[in-house]
């Protein structure tokens, strides 16, 4: 079984790389570059970027998975459905950046009232499907949420989605992240011996986002966009909470914890003190760039975290 897992993140490996090869130039010809922050002095250079990048790796992960998965039911129709809706919304946000030349898309509202019916669905479908068990991280016993399964399920996608897409600011940092937190998460689900199909989405989406980090490194070459960081954040928040591993999320994604965090604390901090800042800009990894440390450094420094959180967990289960 893991032998196919590896051949199916391979496989995901190969049509991401070639996909991205294809479509960099593509991009380039069509002029779909970022417009970057203006408030982001260190970002300035990046104008013109390609954007977009998600419409490489995540296509390639579907067919891998497609191709490998042993188990197709309903439940990885759904991840797969919810990945790809998910993909498309980014996508439109991403066009409308690029036809009004400037890094506005879809409104706060327009993207809330989406996320919240898939996050009402996803916590529905589980209650109905019977997925209402919790496994504890670390401890590994389950829980039973009945129909609670449903408020946890609408909270885990709107946490997830939007710190997966508040953690891609830097090179290199939200695919980072992404990767050893799908690779972790593929490894509990195969170790816990269910759900095989939710584990070869989960090997599929690393092997793509490792070729698309060797264009994606700093200097990046090509940005995920909200094509990307949308679609992987509900992929993250759909695979955890259909596997029963909810909980999961905030333990090896804490980096996506820490982006909605620093967030929340600098607005409400900077509205109760007229003006005043806990950082010199958030989220979290805006901060350390403004102190001096390098996009690499802080990429490689999240990167390495997630995967020593990730290690932990196996070693839990073992």
């Amino acid at each position: 079984m893991m032998k196919g897992y590896l051949l199916c993140a391979l496989t995901a490996f190969a049509f991401s790389f070639a996909f991205l090869l294809a479509l960099i130039p593509l991009l380039k010809k069509l002029g779909a570059g970022q417009y970057v922050l203006s408030y982001v002095k260190e970002h300035q250079s990046k104008g013109g970027t390609p954007t977009f990048g998600g419409l490489a790796f995540i296509p390639a992960a579907v067919l891998a998975a497609l191709l490998f998965a042993t188990e197709k039911d309903r439940t990885f129709a759904v991840v797969l459905v919810i990945g790809v809706a998910y993909l498309l919304v980014g996508f439109l946000d991403d066009f409308l950046k690029k036809k009004r030349r400037d890094n506005l898309g879809l409104t706060a509202w327009q993207k809330i009232v989406f996320q919240a019916v898939i996050a009402v669905f996803a916590g529905v479908y589980c209650y109905h499907t019977g997925k209402t068990e919790v496994a504890i991280p670390f401890l590994w016993k389950k829980f039973d949420l009945g129909i609670g399964i449903i408020p946890l399920g609408a909270f885990v996608f709107l946490a997830t989605v939007n710190g997966v897409n508040l953690t891609d600011g830097l090179d290199g940092l939200a695919a980072g992240v992404c990767a050893p937190f799908f690779l972790t998460l593929g490894l509990t689900v195969f170790l816990a011996g269910e759900a095989g199909a939710l584990a070869t989405v989960s090997f599929a989406l690393t092997g793509a986002l490792l070729a698309y980090l060797l264009f994606n490194g700093p200097k990046a070459s090509v940005f995920m966009g909200d094509t990307g960081s949308l679609s992987l954040g509900g992929f993250a928040a759909a695979l955890c909470l259909f596997s029963g591993n909810a909980l999961l999320l905030p333990v090896v994604g804490l980096a996506f914890v820490v982006s909605v965090i620093s967030v929340l604390l600098q607005v409400i901090y900077y509205k109760a003190t007229g003006g005043k800042r806990i950082f010199k800009m958030a989220p979290l990894h805006h901060h350390f760039q403004e102190s001096g440390f390098s996009e690499s450094k802080i990429s490689y420094a999240y990167s390495t975290g997630t995967l020593l959180l990730g290690l932990l967990t196996i070693v839990s289960i073992l």
